[in-house]
C-alpha cells in the first residue's frame, strides 16, 4: 500500500489503531503491522503471541458492544416492564449514558482528530451528533440504539473483511519460517531471509519450499494449489525451477537458491494481491466523489429540516423537527456504500487469486466486463508451448554432427524452441563449444561454434545474411529452425507444438460470452498461424510478425475507440503488447518477473479456460456491486423522505444506516463462495 498517496490519508491513535475511515486503510491495517513481504524479523514463537495477540484484540473489540447491549437492554426492561419509579431523572439519564459510552468513545475520538484535519463530514461526526441530539431531547435508548448497531456494524465489516482477506491469508500460511541450508557440511535450519543466492537448500517430503530454487535432485511431484488453484500434483524433474509456497508431496530434494526471499515469485505474487486496491475501478471512484458531496447535503437539509418549518409551520415543536433532522444524520451517513462497494472489489480479486488468477487492481477487474476484442499469441497461450524435435534434414552435414552443432548454439538460448533442441541433443549440446551468441529478435540466434559462423532460426534470419535456401521450405506448414554453417545452408529441424485441448472450447465460451473479435497474432509461419486458427475457430490471423510488427496490429485494432481490447501472451516475448492493451493478461507466468511486472492479470496456470473464469468473476462481482448501489441509496431515500415527513423514526434510521450496511456487506462476501469453473 503507498503510503503517501493522497488518497489515502493514514492518521493512528496512541494505540496504532487506524481512526480514518476509508476500507482500504482498514483492509490493510493488519497487512502492515506484520509486514507481510519484508519481514526481516520472525520470532520462533510468532504462531504463539499471534495468537494471544489476537485473543486480546477480540476481547477489546467485543466487550465493549456486549457491555453496551446488557446495560441497553436492562434499561429498556426498566423502562416498560418493570417501570421502576426510581428509574427517572438523572438516574435514568446515567444509567443509558453509561451503557452509551463504552461503544461511543471510540467514535468520539476518531470524529474529534476527522474535525482537527479539517474533514467534518465524516460517518464518525455524524453518529456523533445525532446520538447526542437524540439525548438532548431525551431519547436516550435510541441514542444507546444508534451507536451501538454502529459499533456492531463495525464489527460485522471487520469479519467481512476478514473473509475477503482469506485467500491472501492462505498464500501467507504458505511461507515457511524457516530453510535448512547447506552450510559447514550439514544442513541448518535459518530463517529463508538469511539464505543467498546459490546456496542449496534441503526439502523434505510434506514440507513447503521457501525459496525460489532450481532442482538439484532427480525430481519430485509437488502440490501447486496455493499459487496455481490447481489441485492436481506437478512433477518437477531435475534443472527445472521450483517455486517459494509448493509443497513437496514425494521425497527429499535439494533446490540451488535462484532469488532472495523478498524477490521469490511468491513474495511479488502477495505484493501484488496486497496492493490490488490501489487501482480502483470507476464505480469506486464514482461513488467516493459522490459520498463528499452527498453527505454536506444532507447534513444542511437536515440543519434546513429544523429552521425552516420555524418560519413556516403554524405548530412548530422545535423537540419534533430536531428528531426528524437526527434521523436525517443517521440515514446520510454512507457507511454502505464506502464499506460494501471496496468490498465487493476486494472479495472479487480474493475470488481470483484462488482460482490462480491475479489482478493487479479492482479497475481491471471491472475492465474484463467491458472487453470485446480478445488478441492472442499463438505459443503457449493455444499452443502447449511444449516443443518437440520430429525430424531433421540437411544437406551435406552428417546429421549427429548437424545436431551438435545446431545444440551447442542453442543450449545458451532460454527460447522454448531452442530448450527442446538442447534437450533432443542431450550430452551433445555439450560437445562443442559455443561463443559471440546473439539473440536477434524475431529471427534467431547467431554465433560460433568451435570457431565456425553458425545461423539458427526462422527464415527470415536467413534472409537478413543474404544467405540462399531451399524455397521448399516456405511451404512447409509445421515450425521450422533452418540453420546456416559458414553462410551456407545446412539444413533445418522440424519442431511438433501441440494445441490445447481446451483451445476451441475456450474461443467458443469467448464468444458465447459477448467477445466479438479474437485475433491470434504469431511470429510463426503465416501458414501454421492460419492452420491453427482455423482448427480453433479464430476469426483472424497473422503470422510472421515481429515484436514490433505485433504492436502495429494492435494500434491498428485500438484506432476503433469502442474496442476494448485484452492481450493474451506468455508475459516475457510480448511485454510491449501486454502494456499497450488495455487488459494484458499473462498466461502460465506463474515463475515469470516479466509478466508479474507486465501484465495487468496473470493466470498462473497454461489453462486458456482461466481467461473465461477471470472474466465470470468480473461481472459476478460487478452484479454484487450494482446490487449493493441500488439497495444503500433506494432504502435511504425512502427513509428520508419518511422521516422528513414525521413517519419514520430513530430505529428505521439505523435500519436505514447500519442495517443496509450490513445486508451490503454480507452480500459482498458471497463472491467468496462462488463456483466459477
Amino acid at each position: 500500500m503507498n503510503q503517501t498517496d493522497t488518497n489515502h490519508k493514514h492518521t493512528y491513535d496512541a494505540q496504532g489503531k487506524m481512526t480514518c475511515c476509508s476500507l482500504e486503510e482498514k483492509i490493510y491495517q493488519k497487512a502492515d503491522a506484520k509486514n507481510l513481504l519484508h519481514e526481516e524479523h520472525v520470532a520462533d514463537d510468532g504462531h504463539e503471541h499471534d495468537h494471544v495477540d489476537e485473543s486480546e484484540s477480540k476481547l477489546k473489540l467485543y466487550l465493549p458492544v456486549f457491555v453496551s447491549l446488557l446495560m441497553l437492554l436492562l434499561g429498556i426492561a426498566v423502562d416498560t416492564l418493570l417501570q421502576l419509579t426510581f428509574f427517572t431523572g438523572t438516574i435514568r439519564l446515567a444509567w443509558y449514558g453509561i451503557s452509551y459510552m463504552p461503544v461511543a468513545w471510540p467514535v468520539m475520538k476518531e470524529g474529534w482528530l476527522a474535525v482537527s484535519k479539517g474533514e467534518f463530514f465524516t460517518e464518525f461526526t455524524l453518529m456523533v451528533l445525532a446520538t447526542i441530539g437524540a439525548f438532548v431531547i431525551g431519547e436516550y435508548p435510541e441514542g444507546v440504539a444508534v451507536m451501538l448497531f454502529y459499533a456492531l456494524g463495525e464489527l460485522f465489516q471487520s469479519a467481512a473483511v476478514n473473509r475477503a482477506k482469506s485467500s491472501i491469508k492462505a498464500l501467507l500460511d504458505i511461507r515457511p519460517l524457516s530453510a535448512d541450508v547447506f552450510r559447514d557440511n550439514k544442513f541448518q535450519s535459518v530463517k529463508p531471509q538469511t539464505v543467498e543466492i546459490g546456496e542449496t537448500i534441503q526439502i523434505k517430503a510434506g514440507e513447503k519450499v521457501p525459496l525460489d530454487g532450481e532442482m538439484m535432485s532427480d525430481g519430485s511431484s509437488f502440490n501447486t494449489a496455493a499459487l496455481t488453484g490447481e489441485s492436481k500434483p506437478s512433477t518437477f524433474h531435475k534443472g527445472q525451477v521450483v517455486l517459494a509456497g509448493m509443497l513437496n508431496l514425494d521425497k527429499v530434494v535439494e533446490l540451488k537458491v535462484t532469488k532472495a526471499y523478498g524477490d521469490s515469485s511468491l513474495a511479488r505474487i502477495l505484493d501484488m494481491v496486497q496492493n490490488a486496491t490501489a487501482r480502483k475501478a470507476t464505480t469506486e471512484l464514482l461513488i467516493r466523489r459522490l459520498a463528499k458531496i452527498y453527505t454536506p447535503i444532507v447534513f444542511i437539509l437536515a440543519v434546513a429540516l429544523v429552521v425552516i418549518p420555524f418560519f413556516v409551520a403554524s405548530d412548530y415543536v422545535f423537540r419534533d423537527w430536531l428528531y426528524r433532522a437526527l434521523i436525517f444524520l443517521v440515514i446520510s451517513c454512507p457507511c454502505a456504500l464506502v464499506i460494501s462497494i471496496p468490498l465487493g472489489y476486494f472479495g472479487g480479486i480474493g475470488a481470483a487469486s484462488r482460482n490462480g488468477i491475479l489482478f493487479k487492481g479492482s479497475n481491471y477487474l471491472e475492465l474484463m466486463t467491458k472487453i470485446n476484442t480478445i488478441v492472442l499469441d499463438k505459443t503457449g497461450t493455444l499452443t502447449e508451448g511444449v516443443f518437440k524435435v520430429k525430424e531433421i534434414v540437411t544437406t551435406e552435414t552428417e546429421k549427429t554432427e548437424f545436431i551438435k552443432i545446431l545444440a551447442a548454439l542453442e543450449s545458451k538460448s532460454t527460447h522454448p524452441i531452442a530448450k527442446a533442441i538442447a534437450e533432443y541433443a542431450k550430452d551433445d549440446a555439450h560437445a562443442y563449444v559455443s561463443d559471440e551468441i546473439q539473440e536477434i529478435s524475431g529471427h534467431g540466434l547467431v554465433g560460433k561454434v568451435n570457431g565456425r559462423e553458425v545461423l539458427a532460426g526462422n527464415t527470415r534470419l536467413l534472409q537478413k545474411y543474404n544467405i540462399s535456401y531451399d524455397a521448399k521450405i516456405d511451404d512447409l506448414v509445421e515450425t521450422i529452425v533452418v540453420v546456416a554453417i559458414d553462410k551456407k545452408f545446412a539444413g533445418y529441424v522440424l519442431i511438433a507444438d501441440e494445441i490445447k485441448k481446451d483451445a476451441r472450447d475456450t474461443i467458443q465460451q469467448m464468444h458465447g460470452n459477448g467477445i466479438k473479435q479474437i485475433v491470434m497474432l504469431s511470429g510463426d509461419k503465416t501458414a501454421i498461424t492460419q492452420k491453427v486458427a482455423g482448427e480453433v475457430g479464430i476469426d483472424a490471423a497473422f503470422g510472421d510478425l515481429l515484436p514490433e510488427d505485433k504492436v502495429k496490429k494492435v494500434e491498428e485494432l485500438k484506432q476503433d475507440k469502442t474496442k476494448i481490447i485484452a492481450f493474451v501472451g506468455d508475459g516475457i516475448n510480448d511485454a510491449p503488447v501486454l502494456a499497450l492493451s488495455d487488459v494484458g493478461i499473462a498466461m502460465g507466468a506463474m515463475g515469470s518477473d516479466a509478466a508479474i511486472e507486465t501484465a495487468n492479470v496473470v493466470i498462473q496456470t497454461n489453462h486458456t479456460a482461466k481467461i473465461i473464469t477471470a472474466m465470470k468473476i468480473g461481472r459476478a462481482t460487478k452484479k454484487i456491486v450494482i446490487q449493493n448501489i441500488t439497495l444503500a441509496f433506494a432504502v435511504k431515500v425512502i427513509v428520508l423522505i419518511l422521516g422528513a415527513g414525521g413517519l419514520a423514526t430513530m430505529w428505521e434510521a439505523v435500519f436505514a444506516d447500519v442495517g443496509v450496511a450490513l445486508l451490503a456487506i454480507l452480500n459482498a462476501v458471497r463472491i467468496q463462495k462462488m463456483k466459477f469453473n
